[in-house]
């Protein structure tokens, strides 16, 4: 069975973006040939799921949509036309995921933001974590975990150091 597997970045105080959607902290440990196991992992994943939000933020730092070669779910509450496949998703989150999921493929990619994470904890439809922790405490932004959420036992995979300081945790599901 398909895996949705949530890949992010955040700060060590728990910040994936700093006021205004500001994510110029992740420069702090870009490195040239260093992708943080990032071209391995969308390898084995064939489809992405990502909030609206997040979605236009790449696209107005002046970017192509990075998984416009996946079948991409861009979830939003307002219809747009699709782009390729870039299909803009206004459903029910959880009918998309479990319909991935019964279906054959790759791995699910969650790359955020954090409404659409929350969104999926709230129904426990995320598999494993790969969370970079940036060393870096920002203060304050947008928190990548929410309050209000039901609690989840998880069990490490793997914990992985690199140069600049960026730590990556893998974590998956505690199976019931």
């Amino acid at each position: 069975m398909r895996k949705v597997i949530l890949y992010i970045a955040t700060s060590l105080d728990g910040y994936i973006a700093k006021p205004d959607d500001d994510l110029s902290f992740l420069s702090i440990v870009e490195q040239e040939g260093q992708d943080y196991g990032y071209a391995d992992f969308v390898k084995n994943v064939d489809a992405v799921i990502v909030g609206r939000k997040t979605y236009d933020k790449v696209i107005s730092m002046g970017f192509d949509f990075p998984h416009a070669n996946k079948d991409a779910y861009v979830i939003t509450r307002t219809s747009r036309p699709n782009i390729g496949s870039v299909k803009f998703y206004a459903g029910d989150l959880k009918l998309l995921v479990d319909k991935l999921k019964s279906e054959k493929g790759k791995n699910i990619f969650c790359d955020g933001g954090a409404e659409i994470v929350n969104e999926l904890l709230k129904f426990d439809l995320i598999d494993e974590y790969i969370i970079s922790i940036l060393p870096i405490l920002v203060g304050k932004g947008t928190k990548l975990f929410k309050d209000g959420r039901p609690e989840q036992q998880v069990e490490l995979v793997s914990v992985r150091s690199f140069d600049k300081g960026l730590t990556q945790l893998h974590y998956k599901r505690t199976e019931k």
